[in-house]
């Protein structure tokens, strides 16, 4: 693998934001949209519970946490689209470059953006609404880096699902976050789901995440084995996500696929 080809991709995105903005907006847009309707839901709450609980954390909280998970795997999946958009996917593998180098390249942008996209979000959550994550110290680190490993690899399950079905199959894709979210527990705990919905929970490295964070709000200590296993189910399907968009490619190439991808048919 190398390095410069792996920057040629970054660089490639960056040229794209630098001669259209427009597509920065949506970076923050939909999640200053998110931070500040849940920050007065959860301020509102506030005032009508008498429990002395603070909804801001719980709630504000889970939504920027959640948000960052999609950022990271529409960091990976648009990356991925602007190359079916422009129909240029064939003359990206014409290159010398190799999978793991167009792979890296993607994560490598998504980590561009969804680290503006985090920036951006503590800073509207703070300023507009007092939350601060730096409170709680370097405890939530360890949960953003397991939100970010499940989203890239949601990222490239999403990118090889399209390269085998086709561009208009990206319709099945941004759906993704909100079908999981359910599953994973974001604004109330597993125990709470019905036990089909539970063991279906256990496989999802967020909800270990999600768990462990609601201790750490609540002033617990963070249930570092329950993190470590949500660690291992998102490297774990880091490289299922991997081997199959690899799976995908070579199929593509062994089939003529990939020279007839165009944005009418792939068939």
């Amino acid at each position: 693998m190398k390095a410069s080809r792996v920057g040629a991709i970054v660089l490639r995105q960056f040229y794209l934001w630098r001669g259209s903005p427009q597509r920065i907006v949506p970076m923050f847009a939909w999640v200053a949209i998110d931070i500040v309707l849940w920050g007065f839901i959860s301020r509102y709450l506030n005032t009508v519970a008498h429990s002395g609980f603070n909804f801001v954390p719980a709630l504000l909280g889970a939504v920027l946490l959640w948000d960052f998970l999609g950022r990271v795997m529409q960091g990976v999946t648009t990356a991925f689209f602007e190359d079916v958009w422009s129909r240029n996917f064939l003359n990206i593998f014409a290159t010398p470059l190799r999978t793991s180098e167009y792979l890296a390249g993607l994560v490598a942008t998504s980590i561009v953006t969804s680290l503006m996209a985090l920036v951006a979000m503590l800073v509207l959550a703070s300023v507009a609404f007092g939350l601060s994550f730096l409170s709680y110290g370097w405890a939530l680190v360890p949960f953003l880096l397991v939100l970010f490993a499940t989203g890239v690899a949601l990222g490239i399950l999403g990118a090889g699902i399209v390269l085998r079905l086709g561009p208009a199959s990206e319709w099945l894709i941004w759906p993704i976050p909100t079908l999981l979210s359910p599953f994973a527990g974001v604004f109330y705990p597993v125990s709470v789901l019905p036990p089909w919905m539970q063991a279906i929970s256990r496989g999802l490295p967020p909800a270990y995440v999600f768990d462990g964070v609601r201790a750490v709000v609540a002033h617990h200590a963070p249930p570092w084995g329950e993190l470590a296993v949500g660690a291992g189910l998102a490297i774990l399907y880091l490289v299922l996500a991997s081997v199959f968009f690899g799976s995908v490619y070579r199929y593509a190439i062994r089939t003529g696929l990939i020279a007839r991808y165009s944005a009418e048919t792939t068939s």
